[in-house]
This record gives C-alpha cells, sequence and structure tokens, in this order.
C-alpha cells in the first residue's frame, strides 16, 4: 500500500489494447471472468474492493448503485456499452446468474491478490508496473483524453475519484509529471 502523497506505484495501460485484449480473453480463454473485471474496471473506475463486490444481480440494469468501501460514498454508476457488450460474452461463458461474479474455483471471492498477479501476467512488459489499481488510472487518462485533456475533464475525473483537488487528480493520473518533463524537454 502507497502513502499518501507518495509516487504511485502502478501504470496505467493503453485503453483500446486493453478492451480489446480482455474482450478476447472474455470470448476464448479459462480465466475468461478476469477479462469481464477488465472490462469492468476500465470503463467504471471503480476500485479493486468494489468491482470484487459485484453480484450478477447488479449488472442487470442500466446502472449500478453502491456505496464504495474507502469513501462511503454513494455513487451511480452508467454501464456504457462496453460493459454490457462484455456482460453479454460473459454470460455465454457460465450458467451463473446471480452471487458473486469474480469468484474461484472454491466458489470464494477472488483476493486482490490473486488479481494482481493475473494482470502482471497478461498485460506487464520491462517499463510497466501493473496492478489492479491501473485499470482506475487507464478509466481516468481515457476520460480526460476523451474530453480533450482539459480542466473540465479533470474536474469531473476529481468528482469521481473523490479527489479533494484537481491537483491530485492530476499527479495520480501521471499529468502532473509528464507536464514537469516537457518543460526540461522543451528547453
Amino acid at each position: 500500500m502507497s502513502l499518501k502523497n507518495s509516487i504511485t506505484t502502478s501504470d496505467y495501460l493503453n485503453f483500446d489494447s486493453t478492451l480489446n485484449k480482455a474482450m478476447k480473453i472474455i470470448k476464448t480463454e479459462k480465466n475468461y471472468k478476469l477479462g469481464f473485471l477488465v472490462v469492468f474496471g476500465i470503463n467504471a473506475g471503480l476500485r479493486i474492493s468494489d468491482i470484487l463486490k459485484l453480484k450478477f444481480e447488479d449488472l442487470e440494469n442500466d446502472s449500478i448503485s453502491l456505496v464504495e468501501s474507502k469513501t462511503n460514498k454513494k455513487r451511480v454508476i452508467r454501464l456504457n456499452d462496453n460493459i454490457k457488450n462484455a456482460y453479454e460474452v460473459l454470460k455465454t461463458r457460465t450458467d451463473e446468474r446471480s452471487g458473486y461474479i469474480f469468484t474461484s474455483n472454491q466458489s470464494t471471492v477472488i483476493t486482490v491478490q490473486y488479481v494482481n498477479r493475473k494482470l502482471k501476467e497478461m498485460f506487464a512488459t520491462k517499463n510497466v508496473a501493473i496492478s489492479s489499481h491501473s485499470l482506475r488510472k487507464t478509466f481516468g487518462r481515457q476520460v480526460w483524453a476523451n474530453n480533450g485533456e482539459s480542466d473540465k475533464a479533470l474536474l469531473y475525473l476529481s468528482e469521481l475519484f473523490n479527489h479533494s483537488s484537481q491537483a491530485i487528480t492530476k499527479r495520480y493520473l501521471g499529468i502532473r509529471q509528464e507536464e514537469l518533463d516537457d518543460i526540461y524537454m522543451s528547453l
């Protein structure tokens, strides 16, 4: 666990290639539920602790309501087409329709450590540090890019992430460091 205001240890992923790879995993691999976890994570921006609590019943509507475990704040998330399409594919791979989605062969909810290990196997490269938090950062970077890398996007993201300021959101997403690096490169 990282300390507050320290440099984080997980990177974000390329949204499109991650989405494509995760959809392929859902369709073809034994670990199809993990593929769905990735799709859900990069499209919802939730912490892994909240994702692992999802039940099949939660995804039967156009949105889910939950109380975030870390902040105790209520949040409503609209399910976008990426999540809905991935969920439909997931349902073709399993007969389960109730209970927790992300379970092991022993029918217990998988652990964060297991998710981190599998994500590293699936996405890690030499220069990229991957963890379950990478999914949330990937969501943030995609929202920022889709909104023209604007202050408005940072305002929305700081609210979605429950950050106290846009500066924290910039640092969280690695945007601040990129801006500082650009200063040196512009000389």
